[in-house]
């Protein structure tokens, strides 16, 4: 039976995934970073021969064309889509043939965007899998707004007849294979599941188990905010984007480096929020390199400055660099390595107080207490926040400094790493900032008076 490996990307919550007879491989939705693939293919033993794209991606950039050029592999690309490159373009009802055992077939299913296409990978007539992108989630669809407002109604509508396509057309016991759905902002809501079938979405699934007005009802109130960047995929993927450039960025000494502050620019710590806090270079921002980096970096950063990392190691930078470039940041203006004491160049670092919700009902219940500053999303915030907070999505916050009322300000979320984003931003203002680093579900158990809506 074909063999099908994932491809994770944690980072932005997105699997693309390498098909495979033993001989002929189809990869679908590869990331930017097309190494990864080729060295999976390398592992297994097979030669990509086909790359498909389920959809113009919104949330990364993709790899399909540099990695279909690097291998001569066919490239499949909707006939639909003003593409500037040239592509084997298939449609609706298509049967692309992989190998000799293996073909595809080309399913259309619009709704996450309107040129969607579903894979229906057989092997010697029998469904390995079904590929879906941006449709068909584990108990779920991707979401439909991401065209614009103008186009949402119509799109959600389409998820649905699509969705309902995919159960009516293929059997009980077809894999589901979805691009989307393990954190990234394109699924209309998250899952931990780790595999599903065709049966098992029919039981579980909003979109197989609700009616159309109830499950488009559903999926638009529970859309929130997505990040900025996406807004820069689309057109990067349609015009064809190259391979990436993963060399060093140039080595930046301390005064280059509060030149870069001084300037403007952004010159960003990678360290862990705690490394952070204890002692950090005055007027840098703290987005520590771990699961959510690359997403509140392209969300908030405004597209096109110099962006300069700091990191402990290369290898940390390196790691940056990867996580940046999925998302069409290319290289960085610089970069320096080490501790904090070098970055300043005998100028003195500075640090920041963090603390638990005890510590914040405490605070507040003094008579002259702090500024509550709740930078979670809209719909975060309409489920539960403290009483009297003041409320300003971290992805808003650069450009809504000015709103923080003056005093002291304590600044939670749901965890702590938007928390310790904003703090820095804040601090980097000359704010006195206290950065929450811990989980939001402990703020009533602390004492705090809570509020919905």
């Amino acid at each position: 039976m074909a063999e099908v490996l994932p491809i994770e990307t944690p980072t932005l919550g997105d699997r693309s995934y390498l098909v495979h007879d033993g001989k002929s491989a189809l990869v679908i939705d590869p990331q930017r970073d097309i190494d990864r693939v080729t060295a999976l293919a390398a592992e297994a033993g097979v030669r990509v021969t086909h790359v498909a794209e389920t959809h113009m991606h919104n949330d990364y950039v993709s790899g399909g064309l540099a990695l279909a050029r690097a291998t001569g592999a066919s490239y499949l690309v909707n006939a639909a889509d003003p593409v500037s490159f040239d592509r084997a373009a298939v449609s609706d009802g298509d049967w692309v043939e992989l190998s000799v055992s293996m073909r595809v077939r080309v399913l259309a299913t619009p709704g996450h965007t309107f040129n969607h296409l579903a894979y229906v990978v057989e092997q010697d007539g029998t469904a390995a899998g079904v590929f879906t992108g941006g449709s068909l989630l584990f108990g779920s669809t991707g979401r439909t707004d991401l065209l614009g407002p103008q186009s949402t109604d119509l799109l959600t509508h389409a998820q649905y007849a699509s969705a309902q396509r995919l159960a009516r057309e293929l059997p009980d016991t077809t894999p589901i294979f979805p691009t989307h759905g393990f954190g990234s902002f394109c699924s209309a809501t998250q899952s931990q599941a780790l595999s599903s079938t065709i049966g098992a979405e029919k039981r579980v699934n909003p979109v197989l188990t609700l009616d159309e007005r109830a499950y488009v009802e559903s999926l638009l109130a529970g859309l929130d905010a997505w990040p900025a960047y996406y807004a820069h995929m689309g057109p990067a993927n349609l015009a064809g984007p190259a391979g990436p450039d993963l060399s060093p960025p140039r080595p930046a000494d301390a005064a280059e480096l509060r030149r870069r502050i001084e300037a403007g620019e952004w010159v960003v710590d990678l360290r862990d929020r705690i490394a952070f806090a204890a002692g950090y270079l005055p007027g840098t921002f703290s987005f520590p390199l771990d699961g959510t980096f690359a997403t509140y970096l392209g969300w908030m950063i405004p597209w096109g400055t110099p962006l300069t990392l700091l990191g402990e190691s290369a290898e940390q930078v390196a790691q940056a660099q990867r996580e940046l470039v999925r998302i069409g940041i290319d290289r960085p203006a610089a970069a320096a390595t080490g501790r904090p004491g070098d970055w300043a160049g005998g100028r003195g670092v500075t640090s920041l107080r963090l603390a638990k919700f005890g510590d914040l009902a405490a605070a507040v219940a003094g008579a002259d207490g702090p500024v509550v500053l709740d930078v979670r999303r809209r719909l975060e915030w309409a489920e539960s926040h403290i009483a009297g907070a003041v409320h300003i999505p971290v992805h808003e916050l650069p450009g809504r400094l000015a709103e923080v009322p003056p005093g002291e300000v304590w600044v939670h979320c749901g965890a702590g790493y938007r928390s310790m984003v904003a703090s820095s931003m804040l601090a980097a203002r000359g704010r006195r900032v206290v950065s929450v680093d811990d989980d939001f579900a402990n703020a009533a158990a602390a004492g705090l008076p809570m509020e919905r809506g």
